[in-house]
């Protein structure tokens, strides 16, 4: 079986700090409390024998160092392989500005539907069509044994895209420091086994957590 977690970085902003749209070109190191997400994923994936055969992360130092993190605690780490595809999306004239800003000038039908169907707002730069084919190809030949990929929540949302079969949950948004997880079987159909899943919160104790009707057959 193939396993595929996908993991968005850990926070970029401290407590009590108001949240800005940063993207692409905001290259925001990990905060403490970024730090201590990714070091419990790194346990919690040891604690349930879960060790990489390959890992890919995105370009900026938040997704690197969030992966490197993770990786520590594994007793035979693969080397981190960054991935372009896993980057973050380009803001436009949204990029660094506050989200009251943000919500003022999309309105928040926009943000909801970046959120359920991820289409992006106006200005916003996502290549949507490199980044939907690249899930498509890892989704379609998932590598042996489990792989992590380290990513933002822009980028995440474009796996159900690539399948549109993959049942998608309520809200495409993943959060930081949360992990989500695809199957793939022997005979190449994918489940959805997790998503949105922070190791240090109840939900991360169930192995399968309910997502209705998700399985997947192999593409024709």
């Amino acid at each position: 079986m193939s396993r595929l977690f996908i993991v968005r970085h850990g926070n970029t902003f401290a407590p009590g700090e108001p949240p800005r749209r940063i993207g692409a070109r905001t290259d925001l190191p990990l905060v403490a409390s970024g730090m201590a997400q990714a070091r419990t994923l790194g346990d919690w994936f040891v604690a349930n024998g879960i060790d990489f055969a390959l890992a890919l992360a995105g370009p900026l130092a938040r997704t690197l160092t969030t992966a490197a993190t993770i990786l520590a605690h594994a007793a035979r780490p693969p080397a981190i392989e960054i991935a372009g595809w896993l980057a973050e999306i380009d803001h436009g004239p949204d990029e660094g500005e506050h989200e009251t800003a943000v919500r003022a000038r999309i309105g928040p039908e926009g943000l909801a539907a970046w959120d359920q169907t991820a289409t992006a707002p106006p200005g916003w730069i996502v290549n949507a069509p490199a980044r939907i084919a690249a899930w498509r190809a890892i989704l379609d030949a998932p590598p042996p044994g489990n792989t992590l990929l380290v990513t933002s929540n822009g980028a995440a949302r474009f796996a159900f895209l690539a399948r549109p079969e993959l049942k998608r949950p309520d809200s495409l948004k993943l959060r930081t420091g949360a992990y989500a997880e695809i199957r793939c079987d022997k005979a190449g159909t994918l489940t959805l086994a997790a998503w949105n899943v922070r190791p240090d919160t109840p939900e991360a104790q169930v192995a399968q957590p309910s997502l209705g009707a998700n399985r997947l057959q192999p593409p024709a």
